[in-house]
């Protein structure tokens, strides 16, 4: 070989080698962004209770802050993703990390609970657009197997978020007050934005960009609007995420004012819970070659409904703070079957053309019905466990009735 091949060889080798390197560091963002949600979401609810006391307000009022930043994602990704499929990516991300980190600040000045709900619903939509566009990346660099493993580890890192973000925020509330959480998220937004300037380059070339434009993606979500089987495994996935959502809402205030936790503890119990969706998640993903989604979907659905009633059990007869624990961690070893299985069998239901509006319009049921399902928790009563309870034993119960009325025929005929 001669010296210029031989130099020539070396180069590519760097190239590529580069290249891989630049793509590992791309990931690495790309986890930290997909992680705003559960940021946003988790971090501050260990000061609900301390909100609920400065603002003088109730559980219920401030509960609404947790379901303007719901619906805030749900809105954001619906604007976000068919925009950046006109314009770009790049642009539009740093637009909403940006946004997300302005919003967060704002949250911390909030003087009252009206004004805090309506930063949230802003932090929420910016956020909302982060997390979509961090979808759309992925399928613009990647194809086929490869597409399935990232977003696995895209969703690990979205699973260990919240169990560390509760944990954080409690220990920020250790010498700071719930304003210096909203700090924190802002802070966080800055290192964001500084990473996404430096290590997102523009994945989406013009000559590929879309130009339907708003006219077709409303089409195409009326479609599956109509779609019998779709909405069946979406509405069962998104009635279990409304069960999160009562779980998550209504915990701070249970766990820490009705048992006596401390927010070190409620955080705890909070990653205990976590982890047992996150790795009954992993443990579906094994099964998923071997055993159909629709199994998977009944098996989960059923220990999901085993759960509920043991918290509902725990709650009514007194059985005192581990009681209520082990119900909530059973239910999210269902959920941790449920939410990934339903999901496979929506989008499996549907031609690759529409997979990522059907993922969208996945998300934003979920994140709707979870707006929906966190202040029902406040506006049932307060005082015990029993209404935590009984929203999320009657969510799950509608869960099982959707999969059961739309999505059972067609589950069966594809197990």
């Amino acid at each position: 070989m001669s010296v210029a091949a031989a130099t020539s060889t070396a180069v590519r080798a760097e190239r590529k080698s580069e290249k891989k390197e630049r793509r590992a560091l791309l990931l690495v963002l790309l986890g930290a962004l997909s992680a705003i949600g559960p940021l946003s979401i988790d971090m501050y609810l260990p000061a609900l209770p301390a909100i609920t006391s400065e603002m003088l307000s109730g559980p219920a009022q401030v509960q609404l802050t947790l379901t303007a930043c719901l619906i805030g994602v749900s809105v954001g990704q619906v604007i976000a993703g068919p925009f950046s499929d006109t314009r770009g990516r790049r642009m539009p991300l740093i637009v909403g990390v940006a946004g997300f980190m302005a919003a967060s600040l704002l949250c911390a000045f909030a003087q009252s609970v009206p004004m805090l709900i309506a930063f949230r619903l802003l932090q929420g939509m910016l956020g909302g657009a982060a997390l979509v566009i961090v979808r759309a990346v992925v399928r613009d660099l990647y194809e086929g197997a490869a597409i399935a493993r990232i977003f696995a580890t895209l969703m690990l890192v979205s699973g260990l978020a919240p169990i560390l973000a509760p944990i954080a925020g409690a220990q920020l509330l250790a010498f700071t007050s719930w304003r210096g959480v909203f700090v924190a998220l802002s802070l966080a937004g800055v290192v964001l934005l500084v990473a996404v300037l430096a290590g997102v380059r523009e994945t989406l070339p013009a000559e590929s960009r879309e130009s339907g434009g708003l006219k077709h993606t409303v089409r195409t979500f009326w479609q599956l609007l109509r779609d019998r089987s779709f909405m069946g495994y979406a509405l069962t996935g998104g009635l279990a995420f409304a069960a999160m959502f009562g779980y998550i809402s209504g915990s701070p205030f249970v766990l820490q004012e009705v048992y006596g936790a401390t927010p070190t503890q409620y955080s705890l119990i909070f990653g205990l819970n976590a982890l047992a969706l996150t790795v009954m998640a992993q443990v579906g993903g094994r099964l998923s070659g071997r055993v159909s989604p629709a199994a998977i979907v009944v098996a989960g659905l059923a220990t999901s409904l085993a759960g509920a009633a043991l918290l509902m059990a725990a709650a009514l007869t007194g059985l005192g703070l581990w009681g209520i624990v082990a119900g909530l961690v059973v239910i999210m070893l269902g959920q941790g079957l449920t939410l990934p299985g339903t999901s496979a069998l929506a989008l499996g239901s549907q031609p690759a053309q529409v997979a990522g509006s059907a993922a969208a319009l996945m998300g934003v049921l979920q994140f709707a019905l979870g707006a929906v399902s966190a202040p029902l928790v406040g506006v049932v009563g307060a005082g015990t466990a029993v209404p935590m309870a009984s929203v999320m034993l009657g969510l799950i119960v509608c869960a099982v009735l959707a999969y059961a009325v739309l999505g059972r025929t067609r589950a069966s005929s594809r197990s």
